[in-house]
């Protein structure tokens, strides 16, 4: 069963903001980093928040705030749903689905941020490894002659 640390791999950089950021700075950070979402922190490195494309569309640009004015921390998500490295990828499926969410922070023994996975990082597993099982099936139930 696959796990959330193999989602990760070698992942060397996390990203993360601190939450005194400005809503144009993350708009950039997650620009120049092609993501959609990342970890806000606070000043001890402890995710206090998320902020995603979306906040920042539905939060800002819909409410026509400033985002060179507007704190990171006013729109953040707070409601934080983590999971662990160990923890597995239905897991991982089942908690977005129930939240109605499509990134997960994962969290190290001490609650410091390891980074996020996403529904395409889970679901690209998920539908690798339903493949790999149809391909076995199929070598059984119709060996070549």
């Amino acid at each position: 069963m696959t796990k959330v640390k193999d989602l990760l791999g070698e992942r060397k950089e996390i990203f993360s903001l601190s939450e005194d950021a400005t809503v144009h700075e993350a708009a950039n950070y997650l620009r120049e980093r092609q993501i959609r979402a990342v970890s806000v922190c606070n000043s001890e490195g402890r995710p206090v928040g998320v902020i995603a494309q979306s906040d920042i569309s539905d939060k800002v640009a819909a409410e026509h705030l400033c985002p060179s004015w507007t704190k990171v921390r006013e729109i953040m998500s707070t409601n934080l749903v983590t999971v662990i490295r160990e923890s597995n990828v239905e897991e991982c499926l089942i908690l977005m689905e129930k939240n109605n969410i499509y990134h997960l922070l994962v969290l190290d023994e001490s609650g410091r941020s390891m980074g996020m996975v996403s529904a395409q990082d889970v679901l690209r597993v998920m539908v690798s490894d339903e493949k790999a099982r149809a391909d076995l099936l199929e070598s059984w139930a119709f060996p070549p002659l």
